[in-house]
Parts: structure tokens; C-alpha cells; sequence
């Protein structure tokens, strides 16, 4: 069957169709089309854009991009995305909400400084350090300047309690959920680690072991192999980006404390020949593991065990 529907028709052409396979590429519309679907009976599959692409033939239409879904759809080692529900929707876009006005938050930050630096003020890198560099500009910058100058730092301050508000509704809704409770006891996972991690990666029964899920996220090296020779490159970066950035920033936490002496030793013996950019990476990927493990086996973290302790 080749039909082509308006949106209005959909709907009502999949309720008068006998319960089937529906193939949908993954969008920002996606898992409320899937939630009408499987309310009609439907078995609804989400498949990630990315796994799409390689199906499609020369060109691209609208049919061409359906021919793709149905055979990327077909194929046995093809992985889905789960459908989420209208409050698992809600709860990720806390998320994206909150990244988009760091993101804000840094560029007024960056603007502040900048103008100030204009006329000789400065201060030391980070927030905290915002407020004195404002109470010099009072007085070092003539009157319009300062006033264009305050214009931003109100809109700072705005920011900052918006963020605050976004963080105290993702805390609660973390408490609630056992799994992100769960994956909070693991070292450099905070509230968002955990609660990215519920909301974002698939199932664990889609990835074999750790380490797939691991390449998911884009924490191991790249293969560049020809010939049966392994030639192994810099990470991925593929998978959740946000993910991703948040393991490693999680990670970089434990690396500065293990440079002190306070941390895993594998950990503190890698820092000892290794960067510390690398070692983060290194602890990042084994903690994309250890969490893999926990959602897989539906069990609490388990610390690194003394030498000689029986398992």
C-alpha cells in the first residue's frame, strides 16, 4: 500500500486499519504519534535518525524517506527507541530547558565581562566571582555604560533563579523515581547524570553488554580498521551528547580529587602516565558501564572491593 495522508487523516486511517507494525523515524513529534498509535492497538517501533539515513536511496522525497524507515525497521540487529510517556516527556524537557538557559546564563556572563574589560575591570573566572567585578564597574564605567551594564546583570539574576526553579522540580521528580535514587549512590553521578540517564538511553536489554552501551554514549574509540588490523581512534562522540557531558564532568570531579591522592587507585596509578583529560574519559566510560550494570541487573551500586575480598 502507497498512500500519502495529511495529518488530519491520520488518525482515522490507523483506526479503521487492523493492528499492525508501524515504523516511525524518531523526532521531536514522534512518541506522541506512537502513544495515539499503541491507544489503537498498534505495535509502534522509533528508530533513531541516524540508523535511518544509510537506507536511503539516491535523493530525497517523502517516499523515499518511508521506503528507508520500512527497511532500516526489518533489519534484526536494528535498535528502537522507547516510547515515553507524557510525563517522562515533561520531565526531559526540565532538561533541555535548564541546558538552554546555561547556555544564556554563560553568554551574558561572557557579554558582562567582556564590556567591563572595555574599561580595565576584570575578575577571575566563574560566577561567584560576577558579583565584586559588578561593584567595581559601578564606579569605574561612566553612566551609560553602567546602565547598559546592569540591563544584563538583572537579566542574569533572572536567569539564575529560573535555573534554581528548573533544578528544585528535577530534584523532586528524581526522588520519586527508585532507578534515579538508584544510580545517584555511584560515584560522580549527580541528580542530573542520573535522571539524563533514565530519560535518554534506551532499554537496557538493547546492548549486550557494558561496553555497547558504553560505545552508545560515545566513550570508546573510534575504529578506523581495514585488513583484520585494529587501528583505534580518538572517542566516537557519538550517542546523547548531553549524556556524555555529563559523565565526563562527573568523572573530571573524581580526577581532580584522585590527583590529591583521594580516589580509586587504578584511578590515581592511570593519572600517573596519563593526562587528565584521558583519565576522566577512562573513568567515564567505566562508569557508563557500572550504570549499564545497575538498570540491567536491577541492583544497588556495589564500591570497589579490598584486594583479597572474595567476590
Amino acid at each position: 500500500m502507497r498512500r500519502k495522508l495529511s495529518r488530519e487523516q491520520v488518525l482515522k486511517f490507523f483506526a479503521e486499519l487492523e493492528p499492525t507494525l508501524v515504523a516511525l523515524e524518531a523526532c521531536g513529534a514522534s512518541h506522541y504519534w506512537a502513544r495515539e498509535l499503541q491507544s489503537l492497538g498498534h505495535e509502534v517501533r522509533l528508530l533513531p535518525p541516524q540508523y535511518v539515513k544509510p537506507y536511503v536511496k539516491r535523493g530525497k522525497s517523502d517516499a523515499k524517506d518511508a521506503e528507508a524507515i520500512c527497511e532500516a525497521a526489518s533489519r534484526p540487529t536494528m535498535r528502537f527507541v522507547a516510547v515515553k510517556s507524557r510525563d517522562e516527556q515533561a520531565a526531559l524537557m526540565q532538561l533541555r530547558v535548564r541546558s538552554l538557559l546555561v547556555k544564556q546564563r554563560t553568554m551574558l556572563s561572557n557579554a558582562i565581562r567582556g564590556h567591563a574589560a572595555e574599561f580595565e575591570v576584570t575578575a577571575a573566572k566563574g560566577l561567584g566571582h560576577l558579583p565584586a567585578l559588578l561593584e567595581r564597574a559601578r564606579a569605574a564605567l561612566p553612566e551609560m555604560a553602567w546602565g547598559l551594564l546592569l540591563v544584563l546583570a538583572e537579566q542574569l539574576a533572572a536567569l539564575d533563579r529560573e535555573i534554581a526553579a528548573i533544578e528544585r522540580r528535577v530534584k523532586a521528580w528524581a526522588r520519586d523515581q527508585p532507578l534515579c535514587r538508584r544510580l545517584m549512590q555511584v560515584p560522580g553521578i549527580g541528580v542530573m547524570g542520573a535522571v539524563t540517564t533514565v530519560l535518554t538511553a534506551p532499554a537496557p536489554e538493547t546492548f549486550r553488554s557494558g561496553r555497547q552501551f558504553s560505545a552508545w554514549i560515545g566513550l570508546t574509540p573510534r575504529e578506523d580498521s581495514t585488513a583484520g588490523k585494529s587501528n583505534p581512534t580518538r572517542i566516537s562522540r557519538e550517542g546523547d551528547e548531553e549524556l556524555r557531558r555529563l559523565l565526563v564532568a562527573g568523572a573530571m570531579a573524581i580526577v581532580k580529587l584522585a590527583k590529591r591522592g583521594r580516589g580509586p587507585a587504578w584511578l590515581i596509578a592511570l593519572l600517573a602516565r596519563k593526562s587528565p583529560k584521558l583519565a576522566a574519559i577512562a573513568f567515564a566510560n567505566k562508569t557508563a558501564r557500572i550504570l549499564w550494570a545497575m538498570m540491567r541487573r536491577d541492583e544497588d551500586y556495589r564500591g570497589p572491593q579490598p584486594a583479597g575480598t572474595a567476590a
